[in-house]
């Protein structure tokens, strides 16, 4: 029924919809005067809250996904059902532009150079800009200030401090940094950048070289008998998922905890104690310990000219997302940092501040389509590395990761 609508009768139809109003006439030559954005459940108030009177002339609907079924769905929906805009991470770009589901954006030169670098970085595929950032995010150590009174300096003096609380029995997780059966690559990069190990290498222009993998380089591997020791001794261990590392945390069990901006509003302002919002100590001299840096932002899909709104798709994408207001009202809705920079100066939030500089030097997730068989084979050699007894030595675990990676790569 939505691609049906045209401009006779258009006003009434969209009502009774309950698609929005107009701002003004819809464009005489489009195939449809309305333009569908993807959007997940936390983002979805502020965007039907941007565009409530439409854009020039388009009404926008707003279709709410779970975050990570849009790249999923965008590849098997129907034509008529598909969007013209979804809003996703900046790592899916080298897939999407790789297979044709999203097009290259006219990137007003405002907007670049009122962008991120990093950011706009990652929403660049070839030659091309394939996406707006709007959203910047990291994790970051969230530190119980009532347990941990001086905060840790190194990560030995973090390990002592929280193994002699889990001694004490005043604890049940010394770390809680979320793995799982399945791992999680992303929440354990802060330790494994600051053992030495990285993803892919860069090529001289500065873009990813996935043929140079990282995940058991001679840096890294001269320090993974730490991670063996933090197995034995019950720092870390895979089987705390990110469900149990938030319970633990805020139930006060946890004296230190990895986690990101996305638990600013409902769960860090709300905790029980005081609490402190750093980078990850320095694990080993001479190497920081840096964090996986992502992106959100809007992109236009293949459907957009199908549909015949690809001009208006565009400049909502690329002219008004990327623009300080809208960005200030989308960061604020929910816990993120702006993209743009005017807009990321204006932000007063304290917690979001301390995870933005806790973000500094990080790393961008590559968001090249080789990065898809890096997640599980990380992931999973810190999960067999770290399950306490019978796990796997750090040396073992990440070369057959490497291997893996290297193969599937091929």
């Amino acid at each position: 029924m939505r691609r049906t609508l045209r401009a006779i009768g258009l006003g009434a139809v969209a009502a009774s919809l309950g698609f929005g109003a107009l701002l003004s006439a819809p464009p005489a030559n489009a195939a449809t005067t309305t333009i569908v954005i993807w959007t997940d459940e936390n983002r979805s108030a502020s965007v039907r809250e941007l565009f409530a009177n439409g854009y020039k002339g388009y009404t926008v609907q707003v279709v709410v996904k779970d975050f990570g079924q849009i790249r999923d769905d965008l590849s098997k929906v129907t034509e008529s059902a598909a969007p013209d805009v979804i809003v996703g991470a900046h790592d899916w770009v080298g897939e999407l532009a790789a297979n044709g589901s999203i097009v290259k954006l006219n990137v007003p030169a405002k907007a670049v150079r009122e962008t991120a670098t990093y950011a706009l970085q990652g929403f660049r595929y070839g030659s091309g800009i394939y996406g707006m950032p709007t959203q910047i995010e990291n994790v970051a150590l969230v530190t119980n200030a009532s347990l941990i009174k001086t905060q840790p300096k190194t990560f030995a003096e973090l390990s002592k401090m929280a193994l002699a609380l889990k001694k004490a029995g005043k604890v049940t997780v010394p770390f809680a940094v979320p793995q799982g059966a399945n791992g999680d690559a992303y929440h354990m990069y802060p330790l494994f950048s600051g053992l030495g190990g990285y993803i892919f290498g860069t090529n001289p222009s500065g873009s990813v070289n996935p043929k140079k993998v990282g995940l058991d380089n001679a840096t890294f591997r001269q320090n993974q008998n730490l991670i063996n020791a933090w197995n034995k001794s019950g720092l870390i261990n895979s089987k705390v998922d990110y469900g149990i590392a938030k319970d633990a945390f805020v139930a006060g069990k946890a004296p230190f905890w990895i986690t990101g901006p996305w638990e600013i509003n409902d769960t860090i302002k709300k905790l029980g104690f005081k609490y402190r919002i750093t980078a990850v100590p320095t694990i080993v001299d001479g190497i920081t310990p840096v964090p996986f840096l992502g992106a959100q932002g809007f992109m236009v899909t293949k459907f957009a000219a199908i549909h015949g709104v690809q001009i208006g798709a565009n400049s909502l994408v690329a002219e008004y997302m990327s623009t300080a207001p809208a960005q200030a009202k989308l960061a604020a809705a929910n816990g993120r940092t702006p993209a743009n920079l005017i807009a990321a100066k204006a932000v007063s939030d304290p917690q979001l501040k301390a995870f933005g500089a806790a973000g500094v030097g990080g790393v961008p997730m590559p968001n090249v389509p080789q990065m898809a068989s890096v997640w599980s084979a990380l992931g999973g050699a810190w999960v067999n590395s770290t399950k306490g007894a019978g796990a796997t030595p750090a040396q073992k675990a990440f070369a057959q990761a490497q291997a893996t990676v290297v193969k599937a790569i091929g």
